[in-house]
């Protein structure tokens, strides 16, 4: 990265302080709208901290793509040529491919929590979150250390323009297709035929949000990632916030005009929800290139470092020990204040205090 004094600063350890801040934004938006989803079965909570029932999109609905999106940034930074670097491509490779195979299987134990403690009660699920993240990183990775830029974003077009007839294909098992109705579509049904019972979403309609052929968009985020960390490797300072800008707006604009004709669903990781949400996210990422690379650890900076970047630097291990301990929320501990403020501030207030006292939990582990 070009060393002039409008440069992005980075963190002591040579990490990009945004990049990491716009990382623990988004672990702690998993774990916030996972916990919000446990607190519905008290009582109302803010419909945008829940999921979309199928299209549209809500705040819970931007968080994981968001996290796609930044696992492409961060691999030009991670794995460019570093001056008397001596590791092999082999080795590269290698790193790569364990540590992704590390990642599908950590979520699959953890996709199969329940399972495991009583096979009679459910049946497993072979994806999930980690999974996902797993196969975009890795296909990513190997992508950029074997295509050009350009070359990567012409398969990440490709994907997203042809997604959408795939998406049209007649469903295998005969539902009736149309993509504004939840499961009625050629991807869903993949998933019926070739998971059977082992879906999320369970039934006739049932699908998995993160299957089979809606991984292929999730790696076309993954790779327009790829090109944003690039774009922040060649232009330094004031030349990468205005692009960044320029291709978050551009992206999101074009999304949201798709999504009139192919609906923005995450579900299916439609190709107009990857260009809104990389879009959104391009865009929180170039605010907080304005507010905070560069700036003194002083002030909001130095209180973003300290509530957020735990998350951010350790985000795997967050969410991994939020998914074993998620179950948390239900003690009485952390539910007395929620049931003692609801009559006065309304359910929707009141959930985020066992929500917030679970997060600091999860940040007394992380700091």
């Amino acid at each position: 990265m070009p060393n002039t004094s409008d440069t992005a600063a980075k963190a002591p350890s040579g990490r990009l302080v945004s990049l990491d801040l716009l990382r623990g934004l988004t672990v702690m938006g998993m774990i916030l709208v996972n916990e919000m989803a446990g607190m519905a079965g008290e009582g109302a909570v803010y419909p945008t901290l829940l999921h979309s029932h199928w299209d549209g999109v809500t705040l819970a609905d931007l968080v994981f793509p968001a996290f796609l999106f930044m696992v492409g940034v961060s691999i030009p930074l991670s794995l460019r040529d570093r001056p008397g670097s001596s590791v092999s491509p082999q080795e590269q490779h290698s790193r790569i491919l364990w540590r992704s195979v590390r990642l599908v299987l950590l979520g699959f134990i953890l996709s199969n929590l329940w399972w495991f403690s009583d096979f009679q009660a459910t049946t497993w699920r072979l994806f999930g979150v980690l999974q996902r993240i797993g196969i975009v990183y890795c296909a990513c990775a190997l992508l950029f250390l074997w295509c050009g830029s350009r070359t990567r974003l012409a398969i990440a077009a490709a994907i997203l323009i042809l997604y959408w007839p795939v998406t049209l294909i007649p469903a295998l098992d005969g539902l009736p297709n149309d993509l504004w109705q939840r499961g009625h579509n050629f991807v869903a049904s993949i998933d019926r035929v070739l998971l059977g019972d082992h879906n999320y979403v369970k039934g006739p309609e049932g699908y998995d949000p993160e299957g089979l052929l809606g991984t292929l968009p999730a790696i076309a985020q993954g790779l327009i990632g790829v090109a944003i960390g690039e774009l922040m490797l060649r232009s330094g300072g004031r030349g990468a916030l205005q692009q960044l800008a320029v291709a978050g707006a551009l992206m999101l604009l074009a999304g949201v005009a798709w999504g009139f004709a192919f609906p923005i669903v995450k579900d299916i990781w439609s190709s107009s929800f990857v260009l809104v949400t990389s879009g959104i996210a391009a865009l929180l990422l170039a605010a907080l290139h304005v507010l905070f690379d560069g700036r003194p650890a002083t002030g909001l900076r130095r209180a973003a470092e300290i509530i957020i970047l735990p998350f951010g630097v350790n985000a795997i291990a967050a969410y991994v020990l939020h998914m074993v301990t998620g179950s948390l929320l239900g003690w009485d501990l952390l539910q007395a204040p929620y049931r003692a403020l609801r009559p006065f501030v309304g359910p929707e207030l009141a959930s985020f205090v066992p929500v917030g006292l679970y997060m600091l939990f999860i940040w007394l582990s992380m700091a």
